[in-house]
C-alpha cells in the first residue's frame, strides 16, 4: 500500500498524497466546485481530475518541480521564471470565468479588511506600529481601479510546476475567478523579489511596480493573523513579516 503523506492540514482544508494521487478535503464545498470549474476553463496545464465528490477532490500528481516556496530558497533558471511569467500572462488573457475570485474583492472591502487587520496587529502587539503604518501607506497603491482578468487567486510559487523551463501545470484553483492581474504577479513573487524582473520579462508587458509592492504589503498584512491562528509562522525567515520589513 502506498504511504499516505499529509501535504498541508488546518481547520479549513487538508491535502493528502497517496502515490501519484492527491486528495483535497475542503470544509467549504463551494471551493471544490470553483476549483474544478476553473481548471476546466484555464488555458494553461492543470492536474487531471480523477474524481470529485465534494467535499473531496482527487487529482493526479503533476510532473516536474516547483520554483520553491515562501521562506525557502528559490530554484530554477531565469528562463524558468520567465516561462512562469508567460503562463501567467496566458491565463490573464483568457476569457473571464463566470464569478469573482480572491483577487477580485472590491477596493472598499479590501480597505476595510486591511484597516481592521492593521488595528489588530498594533493593538495586540504583534507588529510595531511604525512597520504597520509604513506598509499600510505602501498598500494604498493597490486600492485602485483595475481591469478584470482570469486570475488564479493564490498563485504561490509552490503552486506552479515546471520540467526544466517548461510549465507542466498549476495547482490549487479554489480562489480563482475574475480579479486584478497584478495580485497574481505579486503573489507569485512574494518573498522572491530578485526574480520579479524575470517573471515580468516572460509576462511580456510593462506592469506598475508600485502596485506589485503594494500587493506584497497588503497581502502580507492580511495574512499574518490567519497564519498565526492556523498554526503557521509568518515570522519565519523570508516569510510575510520579513516581506513587510523589506518595505521600511
Amino acid at each position: 500500500m502506498d504511504e499516505v503523506r499529509v501535504v498541508v492540514a488546518h481547520s479549513e482544508r487538508a491535502t493528502l498524497r497517496v502515490g501519484d494521487m492527491f486528495l483535497k478535503v475542503d470544509a467549504d464545498r463551494a471551493r471544490i466546485e470553483v476549483e474544478v470549474e476553473a481548471m476546466s476553463l484555464a488555458p494553461v496545464p492543470t492536474p487531471q481530475v480523477l474524481w470529485c465528490n465534494p467535499p473531496v477532490l482527487a487529482i493526479a500528481a503533476l510532473p516536474g518541480t516547483t520554483l520553491g516556496r515562501l521562506g525557502g530558497p528559490s530554484t530554477g533558471s531565469p528562463r524558468a521564471w520567465a516561462a512562469a511569467g508567460a503562463a501567467i500572462r496566458k491565463l490573464h488573457e483568457a476569457p473571464l470565468p463566470p464569478r469573482p475570485g480572491r483577487a477580485g474583492r472590491s477596493t472598499v472591502a479590501l480597505a476595510a479588511e486591511l484597516d481592521e487587520e492593521c488595528e489588530w496587529l498594533v493593538t495586540n502587539g504583534v507588529l510595531p506600529a511604525d512597520l504597520v503604518s509604513r506598509n499600510r501607506q505602501v498598500a494604498e497603491a493597490a486600492l485602485r481601479p483595475w481591469t478584470p482578468a482570469f486570475t488564479h487567486g493564490d498563485l504561490q510559487i509552490a503552486h506552479l510546476f515546471l520540467d526544466g523551463d517548461e510549465v507542466t501545470g498549476i495547482i490549487d484553483w479554489s480562489e480563482a475567478g475574475q480579479g486584478d492581474a497584478l495580485y497574481d504577479l505579486a503573489t507569485f513573487t512574494l518573498g522572491h523579489e530578485e526574480h520579479l524582473d524575470d517573471v515580468i520579462a516572460g509576462y511580456g508587458t510593462d506592469v506598475d511596480l508600485g502596485v506589485i509592492h503594494a500587493w506584497w504589503s497588503l497581502r502580507s498584512m492580511l495574512a499574518v493573523r490567519w497564519l498565526i491562528e492556523h498554526g503557521f509562522d509568518p515570522f519565519a525567515p523570508g516569510c510575510e513579516v520579513d516581506v513587510l520589513r523589506a518595505r521600511m
